[in-house]
C-alpha cells in the first residue's frame, strides 16, 4: 500500500468514526409516543410538531374525561403540551374582550368541524364547544404548547390549531357529549 492510499484510508476511517460519534451525540427521540394521553386518543401526527428530543415522555395530571382538570405531556423536564378542561353552562367566545388576556396575537379559528367557537394565539388555543351531557352544556378546552416548538410563528399557530381541532372531539367523546 502506498503512503497516499494509506493516508486516504486513514482519513476515510477517521471521517466515518467522527460521523458515527456525532450521530450518537445528536440526541433524538428515545421515547415512544402513546396512542392515548390524558384519557383521550392522541394523534401522533397532530402532537409531533411539539415534541422535542429526549429520553422519556410522561403524561401527568388527571384524565380529562374525569371532568374539569389539567393534564400535561412532558418530555424529560420540558412541558410540551398542556391541556386544561372546563365544563360550563354557556358558550364562551374566545374572541370576546374578556378572553383577550389569554392570548398573544389572538385570531379566530374559522370553520370548526363541530358546534363551537375557537381562537388561536402564538402559544395556545381556546375552544368552547357544545356538549350535551348530564353535567355540562358546553366544554372549554385550552391548549398550551412548548416554547421550544418551531420558531416559525405562522407554522406553530397552524400546528396548535390543528392539534386543538383534532383533540376537542375526542375530549367530547370521552366526556359522553351527545352533541
Amino acid at each position: 500500500m502506498t503512503g497516499t492510499t494509506s493516508r486516504r484510508l486513514t482519513a476515510s476511517a477517521l471521517a466515518c468514526c467522527l460521523a458515527l460519534s456525532l450521530g450518537a451525540c445528536a440526541g433524538g427521540r428515545e421515547y415512544t409516543v402513546p396512542k392515548e394521553a390524558c384519557g383521550v386518543a392522541i394523534s401522533e401526527k397532530a402532537l409531533d410538531p411539539f415534541l422535542v428530543d429526549g429520553k422519556k415522555l410522561q403524561v401527568l395530571g388527571e384524565p380529562l374525561a374525569t371532568g374539569e382538570g389539567n393534564c400535561a405531556i412532558w418530555v424529560d423536564d420540558w412541558l410540551v403540551v398542556n391541556l386544561l378542561l372546563e365544563k360550563v353552562d354557556k358558550l364562551y367566545d374566545p374572541m370576546d374582550e374578556s378572553e383577550e388576556f389569554r392570548f398573544k396575537n389572538r385570531a379566530k379559528t374559522a370553520d370548526l368541524p363541530f358546534d363551537g367557537l375557537g381562537a388561536v394565539g402564538d402559544f395556545n388555543a381556546m375552544v368552547s364547544a357544545k356538549c350535551v351531557a348530564p353535567d355540562a352544556k358546553y366544554v372549554i378546552v385550552y391548549v398550551e404548547v412548548s416554547l421550544k416548538s418551531t420558531s416559525d410563528v405562522t407554522r406553530r399557530r397552524e400546528n396548535i390549531e390543528s392539534f386543538a381541532v383534532d383533540v376537542v372531539p375526542k375530549v367530547k367523546k370521552a366526556l359522553g357529549c351527545t352533541a
